[in-house]
């Protein structure tokens, strides 16, 4: 082998070792501290770690993958308890809010919810008053925001998201339009359209989560 082959295979070595450091870290990040964006949670976890170079930033799959993994190891008395809690009120949010044909997305329906997480859910009207109206009518107090989603690499309109809790759980409800059922936008994790279930669904995730080949034969039906 070549000296300059040779030194090729150790930079590579050691760009791959950086990515799973900084994937590790950022795991940690979102795990202890609440923070839900992957892309802030890389960059934190590259200044923490002192890695300057751009390539060793893994993907945001790469840093979801590390997050269970933290999970699996370090949260395994209490996470699943949490996501447990959050999909059973995911349950009844969605009964709640049926009249708009409620989706639940995020990390209660990946399975990394955990104590910092709110209950996703995607709500569908074309008149996105009638979902405050509805909330305002039922006692629900909340706070208005905007959301940005990705379509496609050239179409990210923005929507109105509703934050409320219940039962000490937060909730979030984006608000699309009626014909956004039919294909839903791109997941920040992998560019693919973003998983979500129904209320059906979710009811089946909840009967049968002790399943392990549970998680992908249901991943199929949830596009």
């Amino acid at each position: 082998m070549s000296r300059g082959e040779h030194h090729r295979i150790h930079a590579h070595d050691r760009l791959q070792r950086n990515r799973l450091r900084i994937a590790q870290e950022a795991a940690r990040l979102m795990s202890e501290h609440g923070i839900r964006d992957f892309h802030h949670a890389k960059l934190k976890a590259a200044e923490r770690l002192g890695i300057l170079e751009t390539q060793a930033l893994p993907r945001n799959l790469e840093i979801e993958q590390a997050l269970r993994e933290h999970q699996r190891l370090f949260l395994a008395d209490s996470q699943p308890q949490l996501l447990q809690q959050r999909r059973e009120a995911a349950v009844e949010a969605m009964r709640f809010l049926a009249a708009f044909e409620p989706r639940l997305v995020g990390a209660v329906l990946e399975g990394t919810a955990d104590a910092h997480s709110a209950v996703c859910l995607h709500v569908f009207s074309d008149d996105p008053d009638a979902v405050t109206l509805y909330l305002h009518d039922h006692g629900v107090p909340f706070e208005t925001q905007t959301r940005r989603l990705r379509n496609s690499r050239d179409d990210q309109p923005e929507y109105p998201v509703l934050l409320f809790a219940a039962d000490e759980l937060p909730f979030d409800l984006t608000v699309l339009p009626r014909d956004a059922l039919r294909q839903a936008p791109l997941d920040r994790t992998d560019d693919r359209p973003m998983r979500r279930a129904a209320l059906a669904q979710v009811e089946i995730l909840l009967g049968e989560d002790t399943d392990e080949d549970f998680e992908q034969r249901l991943s199929a039906a949830l596009r």
